[in-house]
């Protein structure tokens, strides 16, 4: 009998087939290093096979990161990444390469800038002088073309979602004690020693190709909008998912290494499933960033979109 939530007197074949099975319960529970970023990439590509595609590229990054690390943690060199200062810095990677691709998506083509910094620079460069009347339309924001120009909206590229999988990986939770604890230390040679974080990498990968799936194809069910409908309010929602979901990761990770005992706080339920018996941060991050952000981007981009006209008569 393979108990996944204590696995004990482990085998070589048994590690292997529960290294896979942890993979196969991480993708489908609630996670943060995995929903919040496929989510986000799968809702840009509004449709099965770029939903697909997004949860690929992602958990192939994951699943690189997670067989390095497995071969560390053979090598008995895994607790450097276990500790609250690893896991707040894994928290300010994520969150920063998220907003970056939130900002990216947003301002695609159009570089971010902010007035005031550009009046200050404009005054220590000699262009102006503090007094001068600067003409608005020298420091206005241009339209972004992604978001508001005539043309054919483009999927959210997923260029960035094998970086995200490959900073992901260094998250640790109680799938990764196990992974790196248990059942790597059983492997018989160091040339096994990467197997076990691959085979969960492919278990994770096989979940959440089927969810990108079902994310990427969501939008496509809301029948009163056009296909430019549809195209603009998954830029939408995948842009403020990444945007304010990486703000929330990195809020979060500088909070976890001030006060690492953060960490310790849960909610305990009587489901003894990983990320469903312990609450923790992790799961209420994954709650705000899907859930919260996902939920009021949907109903803004909706207003938008039927101000704009891009729905069915």
């Amino acid at each position: 009998m393979i108990n996944l939530y204590n696995p004990q007197n482990v085998g070589l074949i048994s590690a292997l087939v529960i290294s896979y099975l942890l993979g196969l319960v991480h993708g489908i529970t609630p996670d943060e290093h995995t929903w919040p970023i496929t989510f986000s990439y799968a809702i840009g590509s509004y449709s099965v096979k770029g939903g697909a595609k997004a949860g690929l590229i992602f958990s192939s990054g994951f699943t690189v990161q997670r067989a390095i690390l497995s071969e560390i943690a053979y090598l008995a060199l895994a607790g450097i990444f276990m500790t609250s200062v690893a896991f707040g810095i894994t928290y300010v990677a994520v969150g920063a390469a998220m907003f970056g691709a939130g900002v990216y998506i947003k301002n695609k083509k159009i570089y971010p800038h902010w007035h005031w910094l550009e009046e200050r620079l404009s005054y220590i460069t000699g262009i102006h002088k503090p007094g001068d009347n600067i003409q608005k339309k020298e420091m206005e924001h241009k339209l972004n073309p992604v978001m508001e120009s005539g043309e054919n909206l483009k999927p959210v590229p997923l260029k960035l979602a094998f970086a995200h999988g490959l900073i992901a990986g260094f998250g640790f939770g109680a799938f990764a004690l196990i992974l790196y604890t248990v059942i790597a230390p059983v492997m018989p040679n160091i040339w096994f020693g990467w197997i076990p974080g691959f085979l969960f990498g492919i278990g994770t990968m096989t979940m959440q190709v089927i969810f990108g799936s079902i994310f990427g194809a969501w939008l496509t069910k809301v029948k009163k909008l056009t296909i430019r409908g549809m195209q603009y309010l998954a830029r939408y929602i995948s842009s403020n998912v990444l945007y304010y979901g990486g703000l929330a990761f990195a809020v979060a990770g500088a909070l976890i290494l001030e006060f690492p005992q953060i960490l310790s706080y849960g909610v305990i339920t009587p489901i003894k499933v990983h990320n469903l018996h312990d609450l923790g941060v992790g799961f209420f991050i994954v709650i705000f960033v899907v859930v919260i952000i996902g939920i009021v981007s949907y109903i803004e981009g909706m207003k938008k979109v039927e101000k704009l006209g891009y729905t069915k008569s």
